[in-house]
């Protein structure tokens, strides 16, 4: 079995979930509310879609969501600790977006040389991206799920059978992505196993010759 076309897979899968991942983080849908109250005429301008970044509130606005720029003495225990969740999410997911620019550079030079040592470390630094990436998405769900019980804690029960609340397409975009990346490293890895084997059948052909 060649190693060609098993690496050129592991390129195309890498370059595919960075690009999925930056789209997962540039764009708004990580969080959707829709608000539908029986007698309101423009139900789409009370639904809200958030991302990383920013919050968008009906069809006009919009707000940036202050996770670095915020005064802390100003919220509470509650938001602080939201806050908090939110950071790491933003520091986690960009972190991995860059060490991806960094694994395809290095499973291309890997790849270049053949070396099973070099394939197997880029798949190990690939395998590394996804646990980041893994870990700002189940922290981002945490959050969400918390950023809910503060919501179901302030709205009254009667407010809240008219929310609706989902997990958007962006957020799904980071799990295929983080799927990618998983796969992407065992490919790297598979594809350093094949060339150490190569390595040793021509070993044994070249003594075999003499």
């Amino acid at each position: 079995m060649k190693n060609g076309p098993v690496v050129l897979t592991a390129g195309f899968t890498g370059l595919l979930s960075f690009s999925l991942l930056a789209v997962a983080i540039g764009t708004d849908y990580w969080y959707i509310i829709n608000v539908n109250r029986p007698n309101s005429t423009g139900s789409d301008d009370l639904s809200v879609h958030s991302g990383l970044w920013r919050i968008i509130e009906g069809p006009n606005m919009s707000s940036v969501i202050p996770s670095f720029t915020a005064n802390m003495s100003s919220l509470s225990e509650a938001e602080r600790h939201l806050l908090g969740f939110h950071r790491v999410v933003v520091i986690l997911l960009p972190f991995s977006l860059v060490m991806l620019v960094f694994g395809w550079i290095f499973g291309l030079v890997s790849s270049l040389a053949s070396s099973p040592k070099l394939l197997a470390a880029s798949a190990s630094y690939v395998l590394l991206c996804s646990v980041f990436t893994l870990s700002g998405v189940s922290v981002y769900i945490k959050y969400s799920n918390l950023a809910m019980e503060e919501f179901q804690r302030i709205v009254p029960p009667k407010d809240q059978l008219y929310v609706d609340v989902s997990f958007g397409w962006s957020l799904a975009t980071a799990w295929i992505s983080y799927s990618l990346e998983v796969t992407t490293g065992l490919l790297l890895m598979l594809a350093a196993r094949i060339t150490q084997m190569k390595g040793h059948y021509d070993s044994g052909v070249a003594i075999a010759m003499l």
